[in-house]
């Protein structure tokens, strides 16, 4: 009896082993929630009075709020692109850059000259998907299918792309109108939409995704989602039955109902037990819309329509990279048992740094044969002891490489030059610890900062063009 219990034991023992150590060799799922002009204290968790966000203020209370996230740029596309490839705009297609895409734009994310972080993933047994947003080129050849997606249910650029926009912005050709807004599934149109279509997207848009968190998990297979919501861009369309939730107008409706979208994903993800194994990082792809647009509230009514007297704690906000509002993001990490809960990291961070951080949980090697910029910021994530940004500093580079701001430590840099946010002369810095706003110039008290940060500046541009590593 006593060698029955013996070699029961022992084979009780070598399960359990096998197990943890099955355990410890389970690739984490990785979800990122790109939000779509999102402004840094949108959010109650982040400060907001007139948005309720309930279920990000839960992802924040039992995860890491990070205060310091600047995004690579302050405009969709090439904020997007460097998210997916790890690298500043002016880096991507090999150097030329990647613009804001409109639906008669030609090019896109060029597939033979960028690894992006969903190929690496691939190679590591996940399985990938996209829902919502792409815009990185509506062309078959550069759609999310031939980026490393399994599979993929989106817009190819923004909800406001459509006929209405008659051309009279500039970057479309004068007198020329957008086609209707194309719904397409891998690289099929399978539907173009009118205004009512589009209001109706996002609710689809979230129950692929909870349907994709579904097959991968019968399937017993790793998964790397990215949920892109398109509501929170202009128009501020919402499903029938959520207009008028917020004190916000109808972009609070639209950040409440994103809202709503991720706690249902949190919700399928504790219906299927697999939290605890699942990273969950949400962020946006640049500042909010902060001044008022005659053509979209022409086109859209109170659905284009931007308060530019609502406050905000940051200046500006997107489409530059001068001002913290168009770049520094709100950003919330959620990981049970590895991110510490209801935590705070106050270092610098970008959403570049996401691709080497994902690449390295999933057991990827980085790309040798070009400059990656991001970091890996597990140390961060999981509050390890005098873990510290890897970043010297972060820098608010145009798509073009023209640099207009550095980042760097507690001081912010804004560099001489021409904007249509105004014309600066001399350098500007603000100590934006204490005057987060960017309101008072310090600049002549703090001459050797400047001078240090302008060396910074002419070290980071030269890297840029010759395509050096940055640090």
């Amino acid at each position: 009896m006593r060698k029955i219990l013996k070699g029961v034991l022992v084979v009780l023992i070598i399960f359990l082993v096998n197990l943890l150590n099955a355990q410890e060799k389970q690739k984490p799922n990785i979800i990122h929630i790109i939000a779509d002009d999102v402004g840094y204290d949108d959010l109650s968790c982040f400060g907001s009075k007139d948005i309720h966000t309930p279920n990000l203020d839960l992802l924040a209370e039992q995860g890491m709020k990070l205060t310091q996230f600047y995004a690579p740029h302050g405009t969709c596309t090439p904020s997007r692109a460097s998210a997916l490839t790890g690298r500043y705009a002016p880096r991507v297609n090999n150097g030329k850059g990647l613009y804001v895409l409109f639906p008669h734009s030609k090019h896109g994310l060029e597939d033979e000259l960028e690894v992006s972080i969903t190929e690496l993933l691939k190679e590591q047994g996940y399985t990938t998907g996209l829902y919502g947003k792409w815009h990185l080129g509506h062309l078959p050849q550069y759609l999310p299918c031939v980026h490393g997606f399994d599979e993929y249910l989106g817009i190819p650029y923004p909800n406001d792309h459509g006929p209405e926009r008659i051309g009279n912005s500039g970057w479309r050709p004068n007198g020329i109108s957008d086609p209707q807004i194309p719904l397409i599934e891998q690289a099929q149109v399978i539907k173009r939409c009118d205004n009512n279509d589009i209001a109706e997207l996002p609710a689809l848009f979230t129950r692929e995704a909870c349907k994709f968190i579904y097959r991968a998990v019968q399937e017993e297979k790793p998964f790397y989602l990215q949920y892109a919501n398109i509501e929170t861009h202009t128009p501020y369309f919402v499903p029938k039955g959520f207009e008028g939730t917020s004190k916000a107008g109808a972009y609070g409706d639209a950040v409440q109902y994103l809202d709503r979208s991720v706690g249902i994903i949190l919700n399928t993800l504790k219906r299927l037990n697999i939290e605890d194994n699942t990273i969950i990082v949400f962020s946006s792809d640049n500042g909010p819309l902060v001044h008022k647009d005659e053509e979209l509230e022409n086109c859209y009514g109170k659905f284009g329509f931007t308060d530019p007297d609502r406050e905000h704690l940051l200046r500006e906000g997107k489409y530059q990279e001068r001002y913290d509002g168009g770049i520094k993001v709100s950003c919330i990490a959620k990981w049970p048992g590895k991110i510490p809960a209801a935590s705070t990291c106050n270092e610098l961070v970008t959403s570049m740094d996401l691709f080497t951080t994902f690449a390295h949980l999933a057991g990827a090697e980085i790309p040798t044969d070009r400059v990656i910029d991001g970091k890996d910021i597990q140390p961060l994530l999981t509050g390890e002891d005098g873990a510290k940004s890897q970043h010297k500093a972060v820098y608010g580079f145009t798509a073009h490489g023209k640099l207009m701001s550095v980042r760097y430590k507690n001081w912010k840099l804004i560099l001489p030059g021409k904007h249509w946010t105004g014309q600066i002369d001399n350098p500007v810095l603000y100590n934006v610890s204490n005057d987060p706003g960017e309101k008072a110039d310090v600049s002549a008290d703090h001459k050797d900062v400047v001078k240090e940060i302008l060396d910074l500046a002419e070290k980071a541009k030269h890297a840029i063009d010759n395509n050096k590593s940055l640090e």
